[in-house]
């Protein structure tokens, strides 16, 4: 794996289990619903579904958190504007999170993703395809 997709692995798998970490720790523990914990803690269930696949750095796991992330940083923002004290502050960070989790997973699969035929062409012929276009 080259470099900068192991560094894009690493930053999701970290922001993944920071996010799933803060969602069970705020509403069981530092600010949930209700004394004792709620429900709510249960949103956390869906980030364990692709902590594997984004351990073993399969793309297509890759894909598709990205889409999940959304969610995760939808409810931070309303949970931020609309909350006070440390649940605004925990929205806040789970914003930030839900974000770098969502960027660095579309960068490990635009980074790990197939070459198009251009690409694969010897490195005269692209120069020669660059004049071409550029004396158009």
């Amino acid at each position: 794996m080259p470099t900068t997709a192991r560094l894009c692995n690493h930053a999701t798998t970290m922001s993944l289990m920071t996010l799933l970490f803060l969602c069970l720790a705020w509403e069981l523990w530092w600010a949930p619903l209700r004394p004792g914990g709620s429900w709510l803690a249960l949103k956390a269930l869906p980030l364990l579904a692709p902590l594997f696949g984004v351990l073993r750095g399969r793309r297509y796991t890759h894909q598709w958190v990205s889409l999940l992330t959304l969610a995760y940083f939808t409810e931070g923002i309303v949970r931020a504007t609309t909350e006070h004290g440390l649940s605004a502050w925990l929205a806040i960070a789970e914003t930030i999170f839900a974000s770098i989790l969502f960027g660095s997973a579309v960068l490990y699969v635009r980074v790990t993703g197939k070459r198009s035929f251009r690409e694969d062409k010897c490195p005269r012929e692209r120069a020669e395809c660059r004049n071409k276009s550029q004396s158009l």
